[in-house]
């Protein structure tokens, strides 16, 4: 299969770049792939076959019908200003960065006859570079597009080329974009490193932090995120980040009042309130806003029992969208939740999974 964009160049080859150009490489379309990025860096991915030509300049990714800089916020910045310019009207140059205002900004301000289209996988990984990268990086995650360019005739076929990563698709304005970000991200990586630093307190010998279990492990998991990755992002979304942390502050400050006043009949309204919005949060795990469909299934602890499952829905052309292993005990079993694409796919999966001798729920 083949899209008009055929050649799509990727600048930058870490966590972000490398999985994508993976993630394409396996789809079903035929993409030349080429890459900009360090010597030793291209040569792996080339030697991988993850990409297909090694580019030793950045102007020479202006002979690709597609652009995406996957690099950290200023140098994508800098490199869009150097791009921009000599851009065709057929061609297209996207971003992978976690702002989205300010190259929108940027680039009314450039003379090009191209098409930007701003965009913003929302997911990763603790380690970055390409050595983590990996092509089902994207598998069932938001990929927030700008929705600016949504009247170009080429936006259709850009979304494809997304789409062909394993990503589902939202569309925002730039703007509205840093604002939810601000709010759903990048707080929440605030909260994460305060929390940590919070936590490390010493008294009577006693260090808190090493009565820490899993659900103050699982809150904290992104505290471990670098923090030249943050930097910048921080500085071009900071209005609204502050804007989100006193609103959080808020919130504290109400919860702080009702426990001094020991006011239990509001704090259990806020708690219920909280669980009922929590609960309408789509369980798909990656935060895409598609919903899935559950399946849950009791497996016992013998080698082999999920492979029996895949292989069983994959020989009925049924895919599983997510997995996930909610509660298990060494020795007896535990509880996978698989999703599905349709109500449609779960009732055969369901029948299927139980022919095999798998207990559902």
């Amino acid at each position: 299969m083949q899209l008009p964009i055929k050649n799509i160049s990727i600048i930058g080859l870490g966590l972000i770049g490398g999985s994508i150009a993976k993630a394409l490489k396996q789809s079903a379309y035929n993409f030349e792939i080429s890459a900009y990025d360090r010597t030793e860096v291209l040569s792996k991915a080339f030697k991988e076959r993850t990409i297909d030509k090694q580019l030793t300049s950045l102007e020479e990714s202006l002979n690709s019908d597609l652009i995406f800089i996957c690099l950290p916020v200023e140098l994508a910045l800098e490199y869009l200003n150097k791009l921009a310019p000599e851009l065709n009207e057929n061609q297209i140059i996207t971003d992978v960065s976690g702002v989205k205002g300010i190259f929108e900004n940027q680039w009314n301000r450039l003379n090009s006859k191209g098409i930007y289209i701003g965009g913003h996988p929302m997911t990763g990984k603790e380690l970055g570079g390409y050595d983590n990268s990996d092509p089902l990086l994207f598998e069932n995650s938001v990929y927030i597009l700008s929705d600016r360019q949504k009247d170009s005739p080429l936006f259709d076929e850009f979304i494809k080329v997304i789409e062909a990563t394993g990503s589902r698709i939202t569309l925002l304005d730039p703007f509205i974009h840093d604002k939810v970000v601000a709010y759903v991200s990048h707080l929440p990586q605030m909260l994460s490193v305060s929390l940590v630093n919070n936590s490390v307190i010493n008294k009577d010998g006693i260090s808190f932090s090493n009565f820490a279990a899993g659900g103050f492990r699982d809150m904290t998991r992104i505290a471990s995120s670098d923090f030249s990755i943050w930097e910048k992002i921080i500085a071009y979304n900071k209005d609204e980040i502050i804007e989100a942390i006193k609103s959080m502050k808020d919130e504290l400050n109400k919860m702080e009042e009702l426990i001094k006043d020991d006011n239990y009949n509001i704090l259990a309204e806020i708690f219920e309130k909280a669980r009922i919005k929590r609960d309408e949060i789509p369980k798909d795990t990656k935060g895409f806003l598609t919903q899935l469909y559950d399946l849950f299934v009791f497996v016992t602890d013998q080698p082999g029992v999920i492979s029996r499952i895949s292989t069983a829905l994959f020989n009925n052309n049924i895919n599983i969208k997510d997995i996930e292993l909610l509660k298990i005990r060494e020795g007896t079993g535990g509880t996978f939740r698989l999703s599905f694409e349709s109500e449609v796919d779960v009732i055969k999966a369901g029948e299927i999974i139980t022919k095999e001798g798998f207990e559902i729920k």
